[in-house]
């Protein structure tokens, strides 16, 4: 929870600050947005460490379907992370309330929580979150992390960076396979704001949460994951 809730927290303000008037970022670009997107994906798994960083479903789900935690446990952790996205929404909107407040377009402000596609068509709009969390889940499922060498001197794979790795890899993915649709990538991330912003960010004159879209980064991503974990066994029976 309180991983997901950093995570979110600076992530949709990265967005706010780009896209509200009177602050510093204002109009800084989308590059702004995935660099900030990306290091609070670090400052969340770091603080979530103790719990294995879950601050994505869609980890969780690769995981389990991978076999390396208890299905038991999913639940909680889907509790937790949903939780913590609707209580980094409503942080990010303390900080920014008077932004808020004088922003002069509030019914555009959804975008600052959650993710939209530019062109709507479901069906590829899923596509491309399914693609986007395969590529997440596949790279901390598949990357090797550290292992005895000789003299007990550890040999490091790509893992050795952490979750500053991690941060590269959602750098990536957000400015190669983030323009259709925002790159939720995280059901937590897309939902937990949403619910946050339809019930309980009283912004004057702000739009609808857009619930016809809302299951799509959920339903992509979740897939994808998993469609991660099927890789993973799949090269691991091979080897």
């Amino acid at each position: 929870m309180l991983g997901t809730s950093v995570l979110v927290l600076l992530g949709t303000a990265v967005v706010a600050n780009h896209v509200l008037r009177n602050t510093l970022g204002n109009g800084a670009g989308f590059l702004f947005i995935t660099i900030g997107w990306a290091f609070a994906v670090f400052t969340g798994a770091s603080i979530a460490n103790p719990t294995g960083a879950h601050i994505n479903p869609a980890v969780t789900i690769g995981v389990a379907v991978s076999g390396q935690m208890d299905w038991a446990d999913v639940p909680i952790y889907f509790a937790g992370q949903m939780v913590g996205g609707v209580l980094g929404a409503v942080l990010c909107w303390l900080t920014y309330k008077l932004q808020f407040d004088n922003h002069p377009e509030p019914e555009n402000t959804l975008g600052i929580f959650s993710t939209g596609p530019q062109i709507p068509h479901k069906a590829w709009n899923l596509v491309t979150e399914f693609i986007g969390t395969f590529v997440l889940v596949a790279w901390i499922l598949l990357t090797p992390a550290a292992e005895p060498g000789p003299n007990g001197v550890p040999v490091f794979g790509n893992a050795a960076l952490g979750y500053a790795g991690v941060s590269f890899v959602v750098l990536v993915i957000g400015t190669s396979l983030g323009g259709p649709t925002g790159y939720a990538i995280n059901p937590a991330r897309d939902l937990g704001p949403r619910i946050a912003y339809a019930f309980l960010l009283p912004i004057r004159g702000k739009g609808d949460a857009n619930w016809g879209y809302s299951w799509v980064p959920v339903v992509g991503p979740l897939a994808g994951g998993s469609a991660a974990a099927l890789l993973y066994l799949a090269v691991n029976n091979l080897s």
